[in-house]
């Protein structure tokens, strides 16, 4: 078990209780989540450590690695992904300014981000901790990604774009794979970086229920602004944030089924609705934001 004394990301020592959370996913176990008051960082308390925090993520519903269709709830991911791997290449290529170049996927689970970039005419490398979504990248795309400890052995000034869906926030070594992918970066090129944001109207709407805090498997739970001090530390810059407009219907029928012990689509789809509503007038308040993020 990990416990912080300070906040993970700026060091001080001005922390709160925010209010409990459970897993619902695997453990039924409970979970304080703290928050910074200096940089309004959030995280969860008394983690696993890395070498306890295996069998959080035994579970079929876990579908980043097991890439199952089962339940309409992840049916719907899997049609909601098809649209997105295409508008998050473009991104890329748009803010590297190149169309065919060197693509680190950071936690690349079962690959369908990879085999978009490879189709494109990238070359690619994945890191994925989990052996099971490795080698199911292997017999859905014939790709093969490395165990995520590889990434303090590629070699410097390596990637024109690097990418960490969802991932950041299960990263137990925060500073050191922030600062390894710094390494990493050519120079010019970009770090993408999606994780989910607490500062969301559905997080805010659904509080302890909320889906997307995921404990423990979600270690931390980012606001652009705390997300803005981590980079600062390793002299980066947040160069542009671009909302993901799925991610508030798809948490919220997960947190519906945790907060009712069973789903409602019509009110997730109104909740998830009217959270990207209101981001319309700040798109760093959707449900889960992607950072473009490049050397100072």
């Amino acid at each position: 078990m990990i416990h912080y004394d300070d906040c993970p990301v700026c060091g001080q020592k001005n922390i709160a209780d925010k209010f409990v959370v459970k897993d619902y996913t695997v453990s039924g176990e409970e979970y304080m989540l703290q928050q910074c008051r200096d940089c309004s960082f959030v995280f969860t308390q008394d983690i696993p450590s890395q070498d306890e925090i295996g069998p959080y993520y035994a579970s079929q519903n876990y579908i980043s690695h097991s890439n199952t269709q089962k339940g309409f709830i992840n049916n719907i991911y899997h049609r909601v992904r098809k649209i997105t791997l295409a508008s998050k290449r473009k991104l890329i290529e748009d803010k590297t300014g190149i169309s065919k170049g060197n693509h680190l996927d950071v936690g690349c689970g079962t690959g369908a981000f990879l085999n978009e970039m490879k189709n494109a005419g990238w070359k690619i490398t994945g890191l994925e901790l989990d052996e099971t979504a490795r080698k199911n990248a292997q017999e859905l795309f014939n790709i093969n990604p490395q165990p995520s400890h590889e990434l303090f052995s590629l070699p410097a000034e390596s990637y024109d774009a690097i990418t960490m869906w969802h991932v950041l926030e299960h990263v137990h070594q925060l500073h050191e794979y922030v600062a390894q992918l710094k390494k990493l970066l050519k120079p010019g090129g970009k770090l993408f970086i999606a994780v989910p944001n607490y500062t969301s109207s559905d997080a805010a709407h659904y509080q302890r229920f909320w889906a997307a805090y995921d404990v423990p498997r979600h270690l931390y739970h980012f606001s652009p602004a705390s997300m803005r001090v981590l980079m600062e530390k390793h002299a980066l810059q947040v160069l542009q944030t671009k909302p993901m407009w799925f991610d508030s219907f798809y948490v919220s029928m997960l947190s519906e089924q945790y907060k009712n012990g069973k789903g409602n689509i019509i009110g997730a789809f109104f909740t998830g609705l009217l959270s990207n509503a209101k981001a319309l007038f700040n798109k760093e308040r959707c449900s889960s934001v992607i950072y473009v993020i490049g050397k100072k």
